[in-house]
């Protein structure tokens, strides 16, 4: 079964189960296991860090045949926390797999340059940014970075994963005092999307060149220069799946580990 879910993740410590903390993995299956009478256990498309939030994230479980799949999520509304909800559940094929069979995420990050700061209403996901951004410069800097690059200069390493990622859309848009960034990849490795986002700050407002994210592509570790955006500015808005008929060897393909090529 395939999950269609969003979370304001203000109060959670992230997707994943942790000991003595409140997360949204642990809500939901917790929550199902009780309303189904069954042990749920869910496999997530993006697992998203402390404070970040999802309007589209996608989940699979495997339940049986029984289950009133289309009442589920009227049934869950009833006995989720206000601050998730899954909007849609649905029969897929046994190939579809919601990590591995990913074609790209897609991401949001927001910002709002006005002097007086984020608008109440939007202040839990959207950063305040003390000083003038310009949106020029942000698209340049971001346009250096597109390709399938080892992002390890903006990832924080984890024991056997590949930092070797495609940066398919990186682009800003300005509404007024507020700025999007649009960010989409097959996939993203750990804290990437907010080192980005932190790096192209310090190019919007004027403290580095354009050219100067890019440059960090050529490390072989983490950069200390790169200042990790909060949180709370973040969004997993899309994840894209192929056909049907293609999971199975999408799934394969996302499963090789890829390696950098000189």
């Amino acid at each position: 079964m395939r999950l269609d879910l969003a979370y304001d993740g203000t109060d959670f410590s992230g997707w994943a189960r942790q000991p003595g903390r409140r997360t949204v993995c642990g809500v939901l299956e917790d929550t199902m296991s009780t309303v189904l009478r069954e042990d749920v256990t869910l496999t997530v498309a993006g697992r998203t860090d402390a404070g970040v939030h999802a309007a589209g994230q996608v989940a699979h479980v495997d339940l049986p045949s029984s289950v009133d799949v289309e009442g589920l999520p009227k049934r869950l509304a009833r006995a989720l926390p206000p601050d998730v909800r899954v909007f849609a559940a649905r029969v897929v094929p046994a190939a579809f797999d919601a990590r591995f069979s990913a074609l790209r995420r897609h991401y949001e990050y927001r910002v709002s340059d006005a002097p007086h700061g984020a608008h109440p209403l939007r202040r839990l996901d959207t950063l305040s940014w003390p000083r003038p951004l310009d949106l020029t410069a942000l698209n340049e800097a971001s346009a250096l970075l597109l390709g399938e690059h080892d992002f390890c200069a903006f990832c924080r390493r984890r024991e056997g994963a590949t930092t070797i990622r495609e940066l398919q859309r990186l682009e800003w848009a300005r509404d007024g005092d507020v700025l999007t960034a649009f960010v989409s990849a097959d996939a993203f490795c750990h804290s990437m999307v907010r080192s980005l986002v932190g790096a192209l700050l310090a190019v919007g407002e004027g403290r580095k060149q354009p050219s100067w994210p890019a440059s960090l592509l050529s490390l072989t570790a983490r950069s200390s220069q790169v200042t990790v955006a909060p949180p709370h500015g973040l969004s997993l808005v899309r994840v894209d799946y192929p056909a049907d008929d293609e999971l199975a060897a999408r799934a394969e393909v996302t499963r090789n580990v890829r390696v950098k090529t000189i």
